[in-house]
């Protein structure tokens, strides 16, 4: 029997379940229910039944009524909690934007790139592994030479272009869901321009996107629309990855088309995260949209993070995070010293859930200083969702930064190529994703 990942009845009630819990559910009665049906020793369609009729109960199960007054989901009521107005559409020169969104292009290229071979290896694993060829701590691509086989047998690479993300094996920016999104909300608004809406991006994802190149919360949510569910059901219905990274690593792009207009920038990205998100996981790319687009105009971290924090409810788990972050001492300590504190913090979460990322990609920004080489590393040796986070940490970085700043040692490799399994993108180049963007950016010419 074939079996989907992300889409499996089990895999989703036990998420389902860690997801209610979040949410302020009691569980515990409901867990113990769970673990009994797997120990009747049921036929398989006696299993199903069971399975099924359990998670239509789950599904009754609603979170505490009072959250959405806290961390609610509709923009409207998002705009009321954080006072948003519109922004002003700010004055720049051509060669200053597109020097800024090539380097968010590249950016975000490499940063991914240098976390991909370590993807689903946690933090422990990717410190023992790359301590045994002397390339801890990192400060360059990947290597696998030197690693002996006994640890890449009990540590392998990702199995999506892992070794072809390896230093010596790298031709360009391999295939990768993180690098699949700007491109896909590109061709989005050059076909529907700055009046889309979430159904365009469904109706995109149908036309341009295969399913298997996406994955928790986004798989659901194609699966969903392809039963005819309409959005925002499709981030609802049996969705239990719906507070995940996926809406977070959609978000770069609608801050490159709002150069400080991280008003502009939030709206843009609450579209896009509400098909597959609820609360805390729409807040990551409201907050990354809305970092991204002040990095056009701050030289300073902290001033991007302060910023963007202004756009994501006060009361919610997502600004808690970030507030938490803002008070640790990160210059003041060893950056392991630091990581344990925030895995004491966090890492109760999943590997790939909004709030824990955030968190980690905030402090690896202010750890940098603003030097890319130290934002994208830091980031990577925290563990967790390592090629995301590269990627988040390297547009807002390279954005702030521009492309004729950005270190040649992390830019070169890429050659100018990104590979890609959205129709119509495989093997574009770099550079005229940025000249694309560019031409869609909103500012006032000098």
């Amino acid at each position: 029997m074939m079996r989907i990942s992300h889409l499996e009845t089990s895999e989703r009630i036990k998420f389902e379940l860690a997801q209610l819990k979040e949410e302020g559910i009691e569980i515990d009665e409901l867990n113990n229910e769970w673990e009994s049906i797997a120990k009747l020793g049921l036929k398989d369609f006696e299993l199903r039944e069971k399975i099924e009729a359990f998670y239509c109960k789950l599904e009754k199960t609603s979170s505490r009524p009072q959250r959405d007054s806290v961390d609610p989901s509709t923009w409207n009521e998002i705009v009321k909690l954080c006072n948003i107005t519109k922004n002003i559409v700010p004055t720049f020169s051509f060669s200053f934007i597109e020097d800024r969104i090539l380097g968010g292009w590249l950016g975000r290229s490499a940063g991914c790139l240098l976390g991909k071979p370590v993807e689903k290896i946690q933090r422990p694993g990717i410190k023992e592994l790359l301590s045994s060829n002397g390339t801890w701590p990192i400060s360059d691509y990947i290597s696998g030479k030197g690693i002996p086989d006994s640890l890449l047998q009990k540590y392998p690479w990702n199995r999506h272009s892992g070794k072809e993300s390896l230093k010596e094996n790298i031709e360009c920016m391999t295939e990768d869901d993180d690098m699949n999104y700007p491109m896909l909300n590109l061709f989005v608004y050059e076909r529907y321009g700055e009046e889309f809406t979430t159904e365009n991006i469904i109706q995109t994802w149908l036309e341009i996107l295969p399913i298997l190149s996406t994955f928790t919360a986004e798989r659901v949510a194609y699966f969903n629309a392809l039963n005819g569910i309409q959005p925002p059901a499709t981030a609802i219905v049996r969705n239990p990855y719906r507070e995940w990274i996926g809406a977070q690593i959609r978000a770069d792009f609608w801050g490159w088309v709002s150069p400080a207009q991280p008003a502009r920038a939030a709206e843009f990205a609450w579209r896009d995260a509400c098909l597959s998100h609820v609360r805390n996981g729409i807040y990551g790319a409201i907050f990354f949209a809305a970092a991204i687009a002040a990095s056009f105009k701050y030289e300073k971290i902290n001033d991007i993070i302060n910023e963007a924090l202004l756009f994501i409810p006060p009361k919610s788990r997502f600004a808690e995070a970030i507030r938490f972050v803002l008070t640790l001492p990160v210059h003041e300590q060893s950056w392991d010293n630091a990581l344990d504190i925030l895995y004491q913090k966090f890492g109760h979460y999943h590997w790939v859930h909004t709030i824990n990322n955030a968190a980690l990609v905030t402090l690896a920004l202010i750890s940098s200083k603003g030097d890319y080489e130290r934002a994208i590393c830091n980031v990577v040796m925290g563990g967790w969702d390592t090629d995301s986070n590269g990627a988040t940490v390297g547009s807002i970085i390279g954005t702030m930064l521009g492309a004729n700043n950005l270190p040649l040692k992390w830019v070169s490799p890429l050659n100018n190529k990104i590979r890609s399994s959205l129709k119509g993108f495989d093997n574009s180049l770099l550079s005229d994703l940025a000249k694309r963007t560019v031409k869609l950016s909103k500012y006032l010419p000098k």
